[in-house]
């Protein structure tokens, strides 16, 4: 009931908080017989970890995975398999002096109306920290996905205002914001420069698209694959928005204008997102979810510490100037889990 897993067959728990001893999941339901070692995990924690981006954290945590259970000579067995993230760069002496204030943007209030107690250091388990175990269960979904040649990749369609103008996946990981578009992320870093002078933070959008989904994939009427994808990606801390297919642009359009026309060899068009009536179509899945700049920023805001009184806060430390890019392998990570998970609840019924 605490809402700390997702999934209904291939069930995913994370646990662990930012300043804690170490960050963990716990996959439950994942099929045997797959090839799995930690190296195949720590590909995908190397891409959410802080590189060159000037958007990142000074924060360096190696994120080195540990394989705990549920494999077999490299293989999977079917039984729960556990990972643990130990945390390695922990430096809480900057919170001590705001441990009494709630940071705006933050869940600190929120943490704290609803449980009575939080933990103040780096945010505790509100913290993007907590994606790193997602992203572990991403990829133990992916050896499921590569099974079945479906391929999702992540990618930075926008930050800071800055949009790519071209989606190639070939230069994604060529540049520190995983942009599809070189030019645009020399725009991008550009950006990024001037707001990090300023003491201020930056939001954008992330894309992932799904290639080689079979038609068939999601469950009426509240199950809907659009519905949990939907809830998978906003269940991330920093995304405040998704759109699928065509969006929001869809309320502006016509019935002529929104509809995917069909012929024997298949969709003219993609404006579902390789969706229909919650249930995949066999198209590529496309989704955007909309990130919100950083919670954490050096310019002086407005305030009340714990008691409800008026104040103001700076907050210093080591923080992200942008969720961008390391949130792009966490929403991934996600769709890949809502992927799996459907796709074998299908199995079940087929």
């Amino acid at each position: 009931m605490a809402g700390n897993t997702f999934g209904q067959v291939f069930k995913v728990t994370t646990w662990g908080e930012s300043h804690g001893k170490a960050l963990g999941v716990i996959i439950d339901g994942c099929p045997p017989n797959l090839p799995l070692s930690e190296p195949d995990i720590q590909e995908d924690l190397d891409r959410r970890r802080p590189k060159s981006a000037p958007s990142s954290t000074p924060r360096r945590e190696p994120d080195q995975v540990e394989l705990l259970s549920g494999t077999f000579q490299g293989m999977t067995t079917g039984t729960p398999i556990s990972l643990i993230i130990y945390n390695k760069d922990i430096d809480s002496k900057s919170y001590e002096t705001i441990k009494d204030v709630f940071r705006p943007g933050h869940g600190d209030f929120t943490y704290q109306k609803k449980y009575g107690i939080r933990d103040y250091r780096g945010g505790g388990r509100a913290s993007g920290r907590e994606t790193a175990a997602r992203v572990a269960a991403g990829a133990i979904a992916r050896k499921v996905l590569d099974q079945e040649e479906i391929l999702v990749r992540a990618y930075t369609l926008e930050l800071a205002g800055v949009r790519a103008e071209r989606v190639d996946l070939d230069v994604i990981d060529k540049n520190p914001f995983l942009a599809p578009d070189l030019n645009a992320a020399g725009h991008m870093q550009e950006r990024i420069n001037e707001i990090k002078k300023s003491g201020d933070s930056a939001g954008g959008i992330v894309e992932v698209l799904a290639k080689g989904c079979p038609a068939g994939l999601g469950e009426p009427v509240f199950d809907k694959l659009d519905a949990d994808l939907a809830k998978a990606v906003m269940s991330i801390g920093a995304v405040k928005a998704v759109e699928i297919g065509v969006g929001l642009a869809a309320a502006r359009l016509l019935g002529s204008e929104c509809n995917d026309e069909i012929t024997p060899e298949g969709f003219v068009t993609n404006r579902s997102g390789g969706i229909l009536a919650g249930i995949s179509n066999g198209d590529d899945i496309v989704l955007r979810a909309a990130i919100k700049p950083i919670s954490s920023i050096e310019k002086e805001q407005r305030t009340v510490d714990i008691n409800m009184k008026p104040t103001t806060i700076s907050v210093k430390g080591r923080h992200d100037i942008s969720a961008i890019p390391r949130i792009v392998p966490v929403c991934e990570a996600m769709v890949r889990l809502v992927i799996v998970d459907h796709l074998l609840r299908q199995r079940s019924i087929v």
